[in-house]
């Protein structure tokens, strides 16, 4: 896909531009895949490893949700790590230190001095812990290397990974579960995180130092409004990023609160999927655990594509209108729509009818995904870490959140029926938080 368009037109020189941008996000597509498919290890292992450990739901709910409590809590001094040494360092540091620690799952019950639910626990906090500064980096990646008129579709291609990495890897997991035990599937994700670790710091830098990137696509970005100044050349004199008063900003700000509702709500359904929900099709409907590895797939791969398709269509509405408010919001309303249709699971008796539902309400979800293109619409110049830090706070405290509740509703019901329209009612309050709480989406400017 040529996501260029006229903007290589109008670049004034007579060299044709590179396109080294659309390898750095095929690569950062990549890399998140794999990170989501991390988050995700203990869902598809949870139903073998829970029968063998002796986990009840609500313990597993708690493990559930260990990645979420360290990849909340994390996010702000994540997006401050790198404003202050910038982006290629810390996420290198990230991706290694995220998959030692998901190899370290597999020898959970071998560790002496705790319980193997503490154990877990832990390992995922860690997991969680290194995971935090991934979005950030990649909403500074993409507001790096490309003009402001392609990174709706930049920034859904990154979000939407979350999706394709369960169209990869939930039936490879699946499969290695069924055929090697639970254990295996975290030395093998592992593995696969080392090397990518390998692959970004091979091939990612800034625009202008990059080899492989011309003058003319450097001047192209920069023309759009890209950042492609190399990172950590800071006058040491300079205010710090990171300060109170700037937190307190962030934090007051009626369109920045509006924002964060409506990430945490959107999150809600992402760590249902990425959490209970082969966990569902295993206990709820009667699939095995290979035969759920690749059923998950299918509303993955939906909500992939609806991913894709919401940034495009949020680009071209923004080319028609000039509106970054009408062309963000308008994707993220029939979206949410769609996604609401979850609760409808809940009076599907067939297989076939529930995984078709699932797949139409995770197109919308993947359409309405626009966060992080809202966010590299509003953000503070200065405080692109922290304002994307604060804003993954909010949206993960979902992932807190919602595997206890579940569990506990789980638990009590002895279905998921109600799991299912707790999920779902968070659509409705997105909804309400960008079209009542949100009102014109632009550029936060801080006061002096």
């Amino acid at each position: 896909m040529d996501l260029s368009g006229s903007i290589e037109a109008a670049t004034p020189t007579g060299t044709r531009p590179t396109k080294v941008r659309f390898l750095i996000i095929a690569l950062i597509f990549v890399i998140t895949s794999l990170n989501y498919a991390d988050r995700s290890t203990f869902s598809i292992a949870g139903a073998a490893a829970s029968a063998e450990l002796g986990l009840d739901a609500v313990q597993t709910g708690f493990i559930l949700s260990a990645f979420a409590w360290a990849y909340s809590l994390a996010q702000i001094p994540g997006g401050a790590l790198l404003d202050r040494f910038g982006t290629r360092p810390i996420y290198i540091a990230a991706i290694g230190t995220w998959s030692f620690f998901t190899v370290l799952q597999g020898f959970a019950g071998f560790i002496l001095g705790a319980t193997v639910v503490t154990q877990l626990f832990l390992l995922r906090f860690l997991v969680g812990l290194c995971e935090a500064p991934s979005f950030p980096g990649n909403a500074r990646i993409v507001a790096a290397w490309f003009p402001a008129r392609e990174r709706g579709t930049a920034s859904a291609i990154f979000n939407s990974a979350q999706y394709f990495s369960l169209v990869a890897f939930a039936p490879l997991m699946g499969w290695v579960v069924h055929e090697f035990g639970w254990r295996a599937v975290f030395f093998v994700m592992g593995a696969l995180g080392l090397m990518a670790m390998c692959a970004f710091a091979a091939f990612i830098r800034e625009p202008t130092r990059h080899k492989w990137a011309n003058a003319a696509e450097v001047e192209l970005i920069r023309e759009g409004g890209g950042l492609v100044e190399p990172e950590g050349r800071k006058d040491k004199a300079a205010e710090p990023t990171f300060t109170w008063s700037n937190v307190r900003q962030l934090l007051t700000s009626r369109m920045m609160i509006g924002v964060y509702l409506g990430q945490y709500c959107i999150n809600v359904l992402t760590y249902f999927f990425v959490t209970w929900f082969p966990i569902y099709l295993v206990k709820d409907r009667g699939f095995n655990i290979m035969e759920a590895g690749f059923v998950a797939a299918l509303p993955a791969l939906c909500g992939f594509v609806g991913g894709v398709a919401g940034g495009v269509m949020s680009d071209m509405l923004l080319a028609r209108t000039g509106s970054i408010t009408m062309a963000r919001k308008a994707p993220l309303l029939a979206g949410m729509l769609l996604a609401s249709l979850i609760m409808v699971a809940a009076k599907v008796e067939s297989q076939v009818g529930v995984v078709l539902l699932m797949s139409v309400a995770f197109f919308g979800k993947g359409v309405a995904s626009l966060g992080w293109a809202v966010m590299s619409d509003v953000a503070p110049r200065k405080l692109a870490g922290l304002a994307g830090g604060v804003f993954n706070t909010f949206g993960n405290a979902a992932g807190i959140v919602t595997p206890i509740v579940v569990g506990i509703l789980v638990a009590q019901a002895g279905s998921f029926d109600t799991a299912l329209v707790f999920v779902g009612a968070h659509c409705l309050l997105t909804i309400v938080a960008y079209f009542v709480v949100v009102r014109k989406l632009e550029r936060l400017e801080l006061a002096a």
